[in-house]
């Protein structure tokens, strides 16, 4: 195999472990060696580790993407036996026990690098159920891009409803389509309400922003699948009360420029006239999964996750595990698939890395990952949302007041905790939102949308 070589220091070196990904399992994994005699790898195609939580945040104009992200080197800055390397892995060589990356800036070859342990969080992202050309109308929230893209299409929707004197032809610009009633539609669905009602009700001349309808489509029951009943109740209650039409037992059967088509459970299918649209349903795991089972012969879910056995090792590779959104394993207790969460990431992070130093240390090494769950929270907007915690279960302010805790621990970085928090604060006293910016450079969709939004004299928005 031919590409340059990183890490190897000939006999009596450390122990080499190659970390993938910089999430929420790779970053913890990562820190989980700290102090330990080994050398760690961590790879990521971004420089930066994004707490995706609060990406929604961004989309709706209420953070700047640099508020929720921290640069990878200045994570590890002062873990010395990490080092973090910009790049894509492109092969897996269980037999060789190297991963390949795809050659960066500055680089004439792929760039090989060897292991003795592996740890791989590439992450998931959003499955459209085959019909990947939806992604062009209705774009997920996974990346700051995603983020952007999204605050852009929901603001460029709010000026062109400025811009059309018909009312007929308002309405679709100013109805938002999210397809998911997860906690990331729940909390675009609370957020794009909000900003209609109350952030920009004084803002715009030709229409009110109180005729916005914000729609959001599940195919189960209730909002918040895998929540409490009585957390789901809570949910949709608060949604109502912002304005959301909460549209369940509904599936997506086809989406375009101007509209979505969704299926009732008794076959009836309705087309709802709508300009704008954003995918939060299902999700799969990263391409990488492919690759990596593969390379071991492992099987996968329906999902394209991983089957790891209980101790997240492939199935005869003791020395290669499989974290976070990627893996699939099964709860002992209920019997149910761990959820693709923040948390579990996190804890199979440190469990991935305490197994490696047990080896090496040669104390009792863990045999079986045992998710300890603290619980589900999901926020719906300004002082609504939902919690778990044990046996606890409270909405409102007390949930709302419980989810700004929690998601400011678990921020990345002081300056960013510091950051958001005066945010959060001046956004509550003044209802504003500091980030609401249109940018990026003119599209083939933009030209369109000038197209269709003409302005009470005639000209065209951008133009002259």
């Amino acid at each position: 195999m031919s590409g340059g070589t990183v890490g190897q220091n000939g006999a009596g070196r450390r122990h080499r472990v190659v970390i993938v990904g910089g999430g929420f399992g790779g970053l913890y994994a990562a820190r989980a060696f700290r102090g330990a005699e080994v050398d760690v790898t961590l790879v990521d195609r971004r420089n930066f580790h994004l707490f995706q939580p609060l990406l929604y945040q961004v989309a709706t104009g209420a953070l700047a993407p640099g508020e929720i992200a921290q640069p990878l080197r200045a994570v590890f800055r002062k873990q010395r036996n990490v080092r973090v390397v910009l790049g894509e892995v492109r092969e897996v060589d269980l037999v060789g026990g190297r991963v390949r990356l795809a050659r960066g800036a500055g680089q004439d070859e792929d760039l090989a690098l060897p292991y003795d342990s592996l740890i791989v969080a590439a992450g998931a992202r959003y499955s459209y159920f085959g019909h990947d050309e939806w992604q062009r109308q209705a774009p997920p929230l996974k990346t700051i891009e995603d983020a952007l893209e999204l605050r852009r299409r929901i603001l460029l929707a709010f000026e062109a409803a400025e811009a059309e004197p018909d009312a007929s032809l308002r309405a679709p610009w100013l109805t938002f389509v999210i397809v998911g009633a997860g906690p990331t539609g729940v909390e675009m669905a609370g957020q794009i309400a909000e900003i209609a009602r109350d952030t920009m009700r004084h803002d715009f001349r030709a229409f009110d922003p109180a005729e916005t309808r914000v729609l959001l489509v599940e195919a189960a029951d209730h909002p918040l699948p895998g929540f409490p009943p009585k957390l789901q109740a809570m949910a949709a209650k608060q949604l109502t009360e912002l304005g959301v039409s909460v549209l369940t037992g509904r599936t997506v059967v086809d989406l375009d420029e101007a509209s979505v088509a969704v299926r009732l459970a008794d076959g009836h299918e309705e087309r709802i006239a709508a300009r704008t649209a954003m995918w939060a349903a299902g999700v799969a795991a990263a391409p990488l999964a492919g690759i990596l089972a593969a390379a071991a012969g492992a099987e996968r879910d329906r999902g394209g996750r991983i089957r790891v056995l209980p101790d997240l090792t492939l199935p005869g590779h003791p020395e290669v595990f499989a974290i976070g959104d990627m893996a699939a394993l099964e709860d002992p207790e209920t019997g149910s698939q761990l959820p693709g969460v923040a948390p579990v990431a996190m804890q199979q992070g440190g469990f991935a890395a305490s197994v490696v130093r047990a080896r090496l240390g040669g104390g009792a090494i863990p045999t079986a990952f045992r998710y300890h769950d603290k619980g589900s929270l999901a926020t719906v907007g300004r002082a609504r949302a939902v919690a778990q915690i044990g046996g606890l279960r409270v909405g409102g302010a007390v949930a709302w007041l419980i989810w700004l805790v929690v998601h400011l621990a678990y921020l990345i970085g002081f300056q960013n905790r510091l950051l958001v928090m005066v945010r959060w604060i001046f956004s509550y006293l003044t209802r504003g939102r500091g980030a609401r910016l249109i940018t990026g450079d003119w599209t083939a969709e933009d030209e369109a949308w000038k197209a269709s939004a003409p302005s009470a004299s005639g000209d065209r928005l951008g133009e002259g």
